[in-house]
């Protein structure tokens, strides 16, 4: 329901975009979101209790933030209207509210960090006593952009940017389901559809829009089929487009290429593989499991700061999103290039899980079990413990493996960056039980 009557202003029409036309009609029809729109996720909750709060939407564009509010307010059955703090100001949203005559209305509102402080303070009191419900969209962080008495009074809701999957669903959709589209005679195979929707990098807007500008450029006067392919993909975009099969044999070699450079501490090359992969449309955090995998496997305790910043520059692209995101897994690239390297850590483990899986399991020796009651006391267990922070420099003379694999030894750091001191720590320790250097 609208509150001007205007209840078509969403509804599917040919003569609008095809991003418009392809806009869902009902909840179920919302593709991606399921953190919120899941069975028991929170909005989906609220809503099938109709017990709708003022909301903010935060997330990148193309995401659905304008669809969910109008379908939240369609699912409500309460008077529901859209504007854009771009072009309204606050005189125009409290003659809304007058007008309203103390009917309960969902007033949605795109880009709502526009307001400034003064005119988000207008709201405070409607969203307090209930006037109104308030969806405010914002691509911004809403911790810097919304005032904090209405932060306080509304609950944020964080839109993730859609999965390739989740694009190649809405794009297979519109060719399925739109007028024009599925009345036309076109041709479009899936390695292309799966293509556009990397383009779209999570943009469910963009990805329409790139396919309805293919199917006008297909579509020629005089032939019975238009085929949308590769190449008119690349124009339509106006980006030559990487070639590059995400599933295929070049998806291994690119990665493998990518890890034997940074191994190599060659950083140019490194840097080459990585935009290779990111321009011909690699998902990021497929790239980022890897950096994080190799910060461990070849840098490891070399370089203990390798790790953590690759999981900075993980949590840095997954907060501003791509392009700007592509910089910070850059910066983790070039410094695991360059950084010290050793495989200790790596080998380590295999040595230690092989024996966990074929020697027989040991029990713990009682010295170092835990003994939280009076039984395991009196059957010796924790007995003779040794607490090192009693004891000079925090060491002592103590076995803590079984008596049957007491001479083991897995792991033997490198003489590279910080292993020389942690070599240099483990042959005190070694020392101090009476046994040999490494």
């Amino acid at each position: 329901m609208d509150l001007f009557g205007n209840e078509t202003h969403l509804d599917a029409s040919i003569q609008k975009p095809l991003a418009d036309r392809m806009r869902p009609k009902n909840l179920d029809e919302v593709v991606g979101q399921e953190h919120l729109l899941g069975k028991g996720k929170i909005l989906r909750v609220l809503l099938d209790k109709r017990d709708v709060l003022s909301l903010i939407f935060w997330g990148p564009s193309g995401v659905g933030k304008t669809t969910l509010g109008w379908l939240i307010g369609k699912h409500m059955k309460l008077p529901y209207v859209s504007l854009s703090a771009v072009n309204i100001g606050i005189k125009e949203v409290k003659e809304i509210i007058q007008k309203a005559k103390h009917q309960k209305i969902i007033i949605f509102i795109d880009e709502f960090h526009r307001f400034n402080k003064l005119q988000q303070d207008t709201f405070l009191p409607h969203v307090e006593n209930g006037d109104i419900v308030l969806i405010g969209a914002t691509t911004e962080n809403p911790s810097f952009e919304i005032i904090s008495p209405l932060l306080s009074r509304m609950k944020v809701l964080t839109l993730k940017a859609l999965e390739p999957k989740d694009l190649t669903t809405i794009l297979r959709r519109a060719l399925n389901e739109d007028h024009e589209l599925k009345n036309a005679t076109l041709r479009i195979d899936e390695a292309t559809i799966e293509e556009l929707a990397l383009l779209a990098n999570g943009d469910a807007r963009k990805a329409l829009n790139l396919l309805e500008v293919c199917f006008k450029m297909a579509k020629k006067e005089g032939k019975e089929e238009s085929v949308i392919d590769r190449n008119v993909l690349r124009e339509a975009y106006q980006k030559n487009t990487a070639v590059y099969d995400k599933k295929g044999e070049m998806h291994y070699d690119l990665i493998s290429a990518f890890h034997k450079s940074l191994r190599g501490s060659d950083a140019d090359a490194s840097l080459y593989w990585l935009a290779r992969m990111i321009e011909g449309g690699e998902d990021p955090l497929f790239i980022m499991r890897r950096m994080v995998r190799f910060a461990s496997e070849d840098v490891g305790n070399a370089d203990p700061q390798a790790l953590m910043l690759t999981m900075a520059a993980m949590e840095a692209f997954n907060f501003i999103g791509p392009p700007e995101g592509y910089l910070a897994i850059a910066q983790a690239c070039v410094y695991l290039a360059l950084c010290e390297k050793s495989n200790a850590i790596y080998v380590a483990y295999g040595r230690a899980s092989s024996d966990a899986r074929e020697l027989p399991e040991y029990p713990v020796p009682l010295h170092i079990r835990n003994a939280p009651t009076k039984l395991m006391k009196e059957l010796g267990y924790g007995e003779n413990y040794l607490y090192p922070h009693n004891f000079e420099n925090g060491l002592v003379p103590q076995e803590y493996f079984p008596p049957e694999i007491k001479e083991k030894h897995y792991y033997f750091p490198s003489n590279r960056g910080y292993e020389q001191k942690l070599l240099a720590f483990m042959d005190k320790v070694r020392k101090v039980k009476g046994k040999d250097s490494l």
